[in-house]
C-alpha cells in the first residue's frame, strides 16, 4: 500500500483505542444544513454552490475531561444537477441530457473544545472520512404539456468511493436540553473520480462547507 495514501490509518487506530476504554453513549445529536462551494477558482469554473444536510453525534472520551469528544456523522449533498438541451433545427424535436451527482460522506474523529453546560461552546476538530460520489446521467424526451409523460432512459449510473479528511471550526449556543450549532469546514478527498457526465466536467477534491443546525443534549455533563 502506498504510504502517502494511508496516513489516515493511524488516526483510525488511535481514535478507536481511546473510545474503546469503556462503553460510552452519545452525549449530543444534531442535524444541520450545508452550503458547499468548490474551494478554488478553477473548480468554480465547472461547478456551482451545492446544498445538503447532515447528522452528527458527539461522544465523550473517557479520561480526557470535558475538553475532548469524539464525533461521527453522515452528510449528503447534491453537488451538481445540470441539463443540456439538444434540439433539431428543422423539426424542433429536442432531447435533454440530465446529469446529477450526489456527495455522501461518513466521517469520524476528535473534537476539541468545552463540552460542559456553558452557553458558548466553541470547538475545532479534524475527521477522517469515506466519501461516495454517486453519478447518474439520463436522456429525456420531455413533454411540455405534461411532464409526467416524458420519456426517460438511464445512460449511466455509478458510485465511486474515496477517502478524505476535513478540518473544521465552529461553536454551539447551549440552551439546556437543546443547542444551536454552526461553523465551517474544509473537506478534501483523495483519488476522486476524474470526470462527470457527458460534458467531462472534472470533479475537484476540495470543498468549503458552511453549516448550521439544531441539536439535542442527550445526557448531562459536568
Amino acid at each position: 500500500m502506498d504510504r502517502r495514501r494511508a496516513w489516515w490509518l493511524p488516526a483510525f487506530v488511535c481514535f478507536f483505542a481511546i473510545g474503546s476504554v469503556e462503553p460510552v453513549r452519545a452525549q449530543s445529536l444534531s442535524v444541520y444544513g450545508i452550503h458547499m462551494d468548490p474551494y478554488d477558482q478553477d473548480a468554480r469554473d465547472f461547478s456551482r454552490a451545492s446544498y445538503g444536510g447532515g447528522l452528527q453525534g458527539s461522544f465523550p472520551v473517557p479520561g480526557l475531561g470535558n475538553l475532548v469528544a469524539g464525533s461521527a456523522g453522515i452528510e449528503l449533498v447534491n453537488m451538481l444537477s445540470e441539463t443540456h438541451v439538444f434540439q433539431d433545427p428543422v423539426t424542433g424535436f429536442r432531447i435533454e441530457q440530465q446529469t446529477s451527482q450526489n456527495y455522501f460522506r461518513f466521517y469520524l474523529g476528535p473534537e476539541f473544545g468545552p463540552q460542559g453546560n456553558g452557553f458558548f461552546r466553541p470547538h475545532v476538530g479534524a475527521h477522517v472520512a469515506v466519501v461516495n460520489h454517486g453519478i447518474s446521467v439520463d436522456i429525456v424526451v420531455p413533454d411540455d404539456t405534461d411532464r409526467e409523460n416524458e420519456l426517460r432512459q438511464s445512460v449511466s449510473s455509478k458510485n465511486r468511493a474515496s477517502f478524505g479528511y476535513d478540518l473544521n471550526a465552529g461553536t454551539d449556543l447551549n440552551f439546556g436540553k437543546w443547542f444551536v450549532t454552526g461553523g465551517a469546514r474544509y473537506a478534501r478527498s483523495f483519488n476522486v473520480p476524474q470526470q462527470l457526465g457527458g460534458e467531462a466536467v472534472k470533479i475537484h477534491p476540495g470543498y468549503l462547507q458552511i453549516y448550521a443546525g439544531l441539536g439535542l443534549n442527550l445526557r448531562g455533563v459536568d
